[in-house]
Parts: structure tokens; sequence; C-alpha cells
């Protein structure tokens, strides 16, 4: 196994531990509703008694089954490790932690479950990998439907929702749709976490001297754009380049030393690939 696949085994790991930490610790402790996998335990273990653990295991092993008839042997292979693993250390979780409580306040545990969820989601996408059970029909229907993942995905979840208002008041469901939020707030988060950057437009009759300044002294590369104003229709050039966060103050200082009058416009770039970022800075010759 090379280096790159022993992190992303380590990150899966990682990702389904804390998944299962923060069901033990903070969704489980305050009876709140839940969404996936998760929520239909909670369900069958309300009315059928059913272990929480023993039924996510079966229930992932049958999607896994069912990923892998459907959706190929390569996707089944991404989500074994979570689809096993999550389950396993759940039920070693509760053996061990036992009747631990951090808080009672169930604002507080739904904030946190959210939060601890989304991270742990982001941790196991961002390694290549799913975490199976219910996010595995959104695909099977994306594949022989077209149906929007994400459509179908937020359908079941509050269709789980729903099904937990047998045994919850209607508050709880408030509390259910709160924790989503958190989920998908969280997730996001962690899906940009290190790819967002910053673009600089920077329209200046000084442009030539601007980007010399921006290539020599902060040694980032900028592309020179040929504009023409829309009022007095005078050729321009309009300097754009692609910064990281801390970069930006130092090239809004160098623009504004050089022309105080220049136009500057900030862009926030979600996630950036090319020579410089995903590439290395060395320009190489074709």
């Amino acid at each position: 196994m090379n280096r790159k696949k022993l992190i992303n085994l380590l990150l899966v790991l990682l990702g389904n531990t804390i998944y299962a930490l923060s069901v033990k610790l903070f969704l489980l402790p305050a009876n709140l509703m839940s969404c996936g996998t998760t929520g239909i335990g909670l369900v069958m273990n309300h009315l059928l008694g059913v272990p929480l653990t023993e039924f996510i295991f079966v229930f992932n092993v049958a999607m896994l089954a069912l990923g892998w008839w459907v959706l190929g042997k390569s996707f089944a292979m991404t989500t074994v490790i979570s689809s096993l693993f999550y389950p396993a250390a759940l039920e070693l979780l509760n053996r061990t932690l036992g009747d631990v409580v951090i808080t009672q306040d169930i604002l507080m545990n739904t904030l946190f479950a959210g939060m601890g969820l989304g991270l742990a989601l982001g941790i196991v996408l961002r390694a290549g990998a799913s975490t199976g059970g219910m996010d595995i029909p959104p695909l099977i229907l994306k594949k022989k439907l077209n149906i929007p993942v994400s459509v179908s995905l937020w359908a079941f979840d509050f269709t789980i929702l729903l099904t937990q208002m047998m045994f919850h008041p209607l508050e709880d469901l408030l509390y259910g749709i709160l924790l989503i939020i958190g989920i998908s707030i969280t997730l996001n988060k962690v899906m940009l976490l290190g790819t967002s950057k910053t673009e600089v437009k920077i329209v200046s009759d000084q442009a030539a001297e601007i980007r010399d300044a921006i290539l020599s002294r902060v040694d980032r590369g900028c592309t020179l754009l040929h504009g023409q104003g829309g009022y007095l229709q005078q050729n321009t050039e309009v300097i754009l380049s692609v910064v990281s966060n801390h970069e930006l103050p130092k090239i809004e200082a160098l623009a504004r030393d050089i022309d105080p009058n220049c136009f500057m416009i900030i862009s926030h770039v979600t996630e950036v690939w090319g020579r410089g970022f995903t590439n290395g800075k060395k320009y190489e010759a074709k």
C-alpha cells in the first residue's frame, strides 16, 4: 500500500470514529431525531427493540451489496471500510463510555452533533470514500432515473425525520432540521478547507509596474487582460491574479503604493487548479 492510500485509509477510519463519537456523545444522550442509517436504526430500535449497532451493521452490509450489484465493484470497495467500521466503532464506544453524558442541553447536543457528523462526513469524502448506508440509494436513483443526488438525499432524510415523529414531540422535528443544517454547513466548510483562494482584478494605468511587483515581491503569477473603458473607451490593462488569503493584504498594499487611484476587485474563489497551486510554480517549456 502506497503512502497516499495509507493516508486515505487512516482518514476514513478517523472520519468514522468521529461519526461514532458524535452519535454516542451528543445524538443518543439527547434522544435527538437523526437522518440517514442512524435515523432508521432509531426507528427500528423504538418499534422492534432492535439494537442500534446491530441494525446499522446489517443495513450497511445490505446497502453495500446493493451498491456492488448496481454501481459496480470499484464503488463498493470505497465504502466497505465505512460500512463495517462505523457500527463496530459505535458498539465499542457504547461499551467503553457507558452512560457518559457531556451536556443535557438539547440545543448544545444538536449543534455539536451536527458539527461532528458534518466534520466526519467531510473527512471521509475528502479521502475519496463514501460512508455507505443511506448514501447509496440516492446514487442508484441518479444512475437509473437521473434524479439529482441532493434532491433524493434530502427527500430520504426528511422522510426519516418524519417517521420518527411517531415517538417524538413536534418540537423535536425542529431540532432534527437544525441538525441537518449543521451537518450541511460543516460538511461544506470541510470540503472547501484549504482550497479556497482570492481572485484579484486590478485596473490601472501602471499595470506593468504592478504586475512586476506582484511577480517579484509576492512570488505570485498574474495575467494581463486587455480591456477598454466603457465611458471614455480608452484601452486599458487589467491584472488578474489568484492569491492565498494571507497574501491579499500585501497585494493590496503594493497596488496602492504604485497607483493610489487603481480600481481593484476582490472575489472569493472556492477552488483553483493549475500551476502554482495544484502543480509546482516552475514553468516547464513545451
